[in-house]
Order: C-alpha cells, then sequence, then structure tokens
C-alpha cells in the first residue's frame, strides 16, 4: 500500500514537470506578481476616463467613470443594488453547485465505465453543441420564468465544461497507475482516493475556471429575458428609461464577479494542486 502513495499519478507528474522544466521556472517567477492581472482593466479605466473627459466620446453614449460611480452611490444608498446584487449571487452560487455536482458525477461515470462512457458521453456531446440561450424557451414552457428555470439554465452552463475537462483527464489516467492498482489489490475507495482524483483534479480545476466564467455569461442572459429582479432586471430596466449609466454600471458589477470569482479559483487551485 505505501508504494501505491509514491506512483501516484500527482507525484509521479509533479517530478517529471520539475524535471522537464527547471530552466523555465528559474527565469518565471513561481507565481504571478500581486495585482498584476489588474493592470489591463485598470488601463482600460483609464482610457475611458481620459477619452470621456476629454470629450472625445458623448456622455450620452458612454458616460464616464463619474457618472457610473454616482449611479453607484445612488442604487447603493437606496438599496436598490444589494438586493438586486444579492439576487444575482445566489442565483450564480446554487447553479455553480448544481452544475459542478451533476458534472463531475457524470464525468467519474463515463470516465471509469464504458457502459457509462457510452450512455452519458454522447448526450453531453450533443447538448454541448446547443447554446443555453436556445434552450430558454424550452425551460421557459417547462418551468415557467422563475428561479427553477434560472439556476437549471446556469448549472447547464457549468455542467459541460467541468465534465468535458474532468472526462479528458480521467480517460488519460496511464493504464500501468491501474495496473498497479490491481497488482497490490487496492480497494475502490482507495484506488479512487490514490489513482483517479489526483489525476482528475488538473482537468477538474480547468473546467471549474471555465464554469464559473459561463455561470457569468448564463446569468446576464437569464436575468435580461423574463426576469423581475438581479442585475440583469436594473440593466433592462436603465435601457427601458435611457440611464445609460446604470446599464454600464451593471456591466461593470458583471466583470468584476467574474474577475474576482476566478482569481479566487486560481488560489485555490494553487493550494490544492502545490505539487505541480
Amino acid at each position: 500500500m505505501t508504494l501505491v502513495s509514491h506512483f501516484t499519478p500527482a507525484r509521479e507528474n509533479a517530478s517529471t514537470s520539475a524535471q522537464k522544466t527547471s530552466r523555465t521556472t528559474r527565469l518565471l517567477p513561481r507565481h504571478p506578481i500581486a495585482g498584476q492581472r489588474i493592470l489591463g482593466p485598470v488601463l482600460v479605466l483609464a482610457a475611458w476616463w481620459i477619452s470621456t473627459s476629454l470629450g472625445w466620446i458623448s456622455p450620452g453614449k458612454l458616460p464616464g467613470p463619474t457618472a457610473v460611480y454616482e449611479a453607484f452611490i445612488g442604487t447603493l444608498s437606496d438599496g436598490t443594488l444589494a438586493s438586486d446584487l444579492g439576487i444575482s449571487l445566489q442565483r450564480t452560487g446554487l447553479g455553480i453547485v448544481i452544475g459542478v455536482a451533476a458534472g463531475s458525477i457524470l464525468a467519474i461515470l463515463a470516465g471509469l465505465s464504458r457502459i457509462g462512457d457510452s450512455i452519458i458521453d454522447g448526450n453531453v456531446q450533443v447538448k454541448r453543441a446547443i447554446p443555453n440561450l436556445a434552450l430558454i424557451p424550452l425551460f421557459i414552457i417547462w418551468l415557467g420564468i422563475g428561479e427553477s428555470m434560472k439556476v437549471i439554465i446556469i448549472a447547464l452552463g457549468v455542467l459541460i465544461p467541468i465534465y468535458i475537462n474532468m472526462h479528458a483527464a480521467l480517460t488519460s489516467i496511464d493504464r500501468r497507475y491501474v495496473e498497479l492498482g490491481q497488482t497490490v489489490s487496492l480497494s475502490r475507495s482507495r484506488f479512487l482516493r490514490d489513482i483517479v482524483i489526483p489525476a482528475s483534479l488538473p482537468g477538474f480545476f480547468t473546467g471549474l475556471r471555465l464554469g464559473v466564467t459561463a455561470a457569468w455569461t448564463a446569468l446576464v442572459v437569464v436575468e435580461t429575458i423574463n426576469a423581475t429582479s438581479g442585475v440583469g432586471y436594473m440593466i433592462t430596466q436603465a435601457r427601458t428609461y435611457g440611464q445609460t449609466e446604470l446599464v454600464l454600471l451593471g456591466l461593470v458589477i458583471y466583470g468584476v464577479l467574474g474577475f474576482t470569482s476566478d482569481a479566487v479559483v486560481r488560489v485555490v487551485e494553487r493550494k490544492v494542486l502545490s505539487w505541480r
């Protein structure tokens, strides 16, 4: 049993990767400099502020950051923003949890079983080819315009990248590890813990990053179609009344949420996969 712990895919891959990239790791920093990824958005914000301040862009078409900030303070003061943002976060969080759980289970069933692969993979590939936007009318007919429809659309957006990346990781496990597990008579639980899980984690986190991004994209869609609450509803109402600064505020909020959630997943991935 000790032999298995020394030959898991995670640890051997870590050693091989370290040997092959020793020169690269000396030239590049181990982790990106704190705040490095925010440089691009800051430059865009600066260009936006300069172009609106100098009158290069009409305020009627694109209000400046000051107007958007004032809209933020106004909606925050009257409680509108807090209410809509809370509902959006609740929808997205629930959709991500359901999508991650369903995608992971389906990937494990399809990745470790030929029968499961035959039944599941084809259906997932068909869904992959159908955009969520095309499914919204059908789900409205089935579930109405309530929270269930919105959460399921978000969950489907998360499920696909989780499944695709985990399935690819599981089906590419080196057969030597499987044979080693059989040789030392690993139980099913030990086989999953020592071989399957370490091999699937890189694919899982890649899928999670893509899935979180897909969740925010799906949220934008469901909250601007037949919604009565949320940040997307705020954007729709602002568009109706010509309040461009509120439209921009909603877009900025979506962008900040997406950037922040991706950064959180990166941090967790770096800690969990420190052996890489």
